[in-house]
């Protein structure tokens, strides 16, 4: 049977998570977009509540929670900073292909370092290879008891901050399975570029990995070899959808402050939400908001029922992606020549939306995968 309502455990993470994000977050939110600090207090008010790497397992001393409290949490952070919230959910990001295919050492040895607040990065994307995963170049080769890895991976989130990266790499060319993923300490001598001046969510920096000669055990060796292409899909399924969700929490922060406004301020006479030019915006974004999420939790519904869900996740990723840039653009033109100041929230928020429309696999893939999907028999 069909159920929207969430569980009462579900409601009080939510009701938490929203705490965090209005009494932490929001209130710093324009000093980090401002500076392009890491927020590291933030991280450590974050383990405090029970909120920093979410999706490890209780065994491994994390919060142990399912994907759809994962989707509920970033939901609340994205209301609040996305940029604050990426810097937050990273770790998960790193951590999903450790618990779907690390062995039990690899597990006890990083899921609990992560856990106590080290923190992960996922160097997957390469100068030359964003959206085409299979087109990645960097190299393992194996040497005795070690992989020697070289290349250079870009725009790798919490890189300058990372105790150790999730590394995809070539153990041979054969473009699909010649992938391998490799668990990889960031003082075997990665090296690690400055912060990428950003437009938006500043807040976690982003930055060049260059790997030269990098001697890496093969006991890090994450999975088979091979299955590095398989690993960085799978992940996919999780991690676009809890993406998705982060993008709806901007856009619901978004609507709100759009509609409060619109409450407020007069123009002929009467507020402005009650002439149909902006009414029906405010009315549009309601709408939109509202079916970005319920996108975003039937496609992370299907992950945890153990049901394929690509097709899903592509369909919450691109409609709660362009949902946040469309509602920030919109709620930027409600404010008016005040929208366009840094004095008001909603210009930060348009910034941080465009960022969805692009990571985690742009909106035009999404629509490939969505195509490819609809194809098969």
């Amino acid at each position: 049977m069909i159920d929207f309502e969430l569980t009462t455990d579900m409601r009080m993470l939510r009701d938490l998570a929203h705490e965090f994000a209005e009494k932490e977050v929001k209130p710093v939110a324009a000093h980090y977009d401002e500076t392009g600090e890491f927020p590291w207090p933030i991280i450590e008010k974050a383990i405090d509540y029970g909120l920093f790497s979410p999706n490890v397992p209780e065994e491994y001393g994390g919060p142990g929670m399912s994907l759809l409290e994962e989707v509920i949490l970033a939901e609340e952070l994205g209301w609040a900073c996305t940029g604050i919230g990426t810097a937050l959910g990273v770790n998960s990001l790193a951590a999903t292909p450790i618990i779907l295919y690390g062995n039990e050492e690899q597990k006890q040895k990083y899921l609990t370092r992560m856990a106590e607040g080290a923190l992960a990065a996922y160097a997957l994307t390469e100068p030359d290879a964003g959206s085409d995963v299979a087109g990645i170049r960097a190299t393992a080769e194996k040497k005795g008891d070690v992989y020697v890895l070289n290349g250079t991976k870009m725009w790798i989130s919490n890189a300058t901050v990372a105790d150790f990266f999730v590394v995809f790499a070539r153990t041979d060319q054969d473009r699909y399975g010649g992938i391998s993923a490799f668990i990889v300490e960031k003082d075997w001598g990665v090296k690690v570029g400055n912060p990428i001046p950003k437009m938006g969510q500043k807040a976690s920096p982003a930055a060049e990995v260059v790997l030269e000669n990098v001697e890496v055990p093969a006991e890090n060796l994450l999975g088979p070899e091979g299955m590095g292409f398989l690993i960085a899909m799978q992940v996919f399924d999780s991690s676009r959808v809890v993406v998705s969700a982060s993008a709806v929490g901007l856009a619901r922060r978004a609507f709100e402050e759009a509609l409060a406004y619109a409450k407020e301020r007069h123009a002929f006479g009467k507020p402005i939400l009650h002439h149909q030019a902006i009414g029906f915006k405010l009315a549009d974004m309601s709408m939109k908001i509202d079916a970005a999420r319920l996108l975003v939790w039937k496609a992370a519904w299907l992950r945890e029922k153990g049901k394929r869900n690509s097709l899903e996740a592509a369909h919450a990723k691109a409609f709660a992606a362009d949902t946040a840039m469309w509602v920030t653009t919109e709620a930027v033109q409600i404010f008016g020549g005040y929208g366009y100041s840094k004095e008001y929230p909603v210009e930060k928020l348009m910034r941080d939306a465009k960022l969805f429309q692009i990571y985690e696999g742009t909106s035009e893939i999404q629509r490939y995968i969505i195509a490819r999907e609809l194809g098969r028999d």
